[in-house]
């Protein structure tokens, strides 16, 4: 049992996880929370990116701020834009006219081939009442 134990050690040190184990990691914790959680086995990382909020007087350039706070969060587990398959948009006082705000700078950002699934939530207000906007995303990339 324990030569057992030792070879299975082993592995996991040499190639970070074994054929049917998941190894989580959390990145940049924040007070009672963490701003990346990452769930990995053999083959695949899977990356969620809690909620990143931006600085600014208007919804623009909060977007902007955001995906620049988004960006960092991704590149610090090892992603980019390019791995996110799925993406929650928080905006505060949602209007019909925030959409095209919206879609405009996540397309400057983002481009318009092969997007992410997404979701657009208008919501009352956020943890702090300066924010108008909050990202979430998960992306998915090998495992190295």
């Amino acid at each position: 049992m324990m030569k057992q134990l030792a070879i299975l050690i082993s592995l996991t040190c040499l190639y970070g996880s074994v054929e049917g184990q998941i190894i989580k990691e959390y990145i940049n914790p924040g007070p009672g929370y963490t701003h990346v959680v990452t769930i990995s086995d053999t083959n695949t990382k899977t990356i969620y990116v809690s909620g990143q909020v931006g600085e600014g007087m208007d919804l623009a350039t909060q977007l902007r701020s955001a995906f620049g706070n988004l960006e960092k969060q991704l590149a610090d587990a090892g992603a980019q834009f390019s791995d996110v398959v799925k993406m929650t948009t928080y905006i505060v006082r949602y209007k019909e006219s925030d959409l095209e705000t919206f879609r405009k700078i996540r397309g400057e950002i983002l481009g318009d081939k092969e997007m992410p699934a997404n979701t657009l939530v208008g919501v009352y207000s956020l943890y702090k009442d300066e924010y108008l906007v909050e990202l979430e995303a998960v992306a998915v990339i090998e495992n190295k």
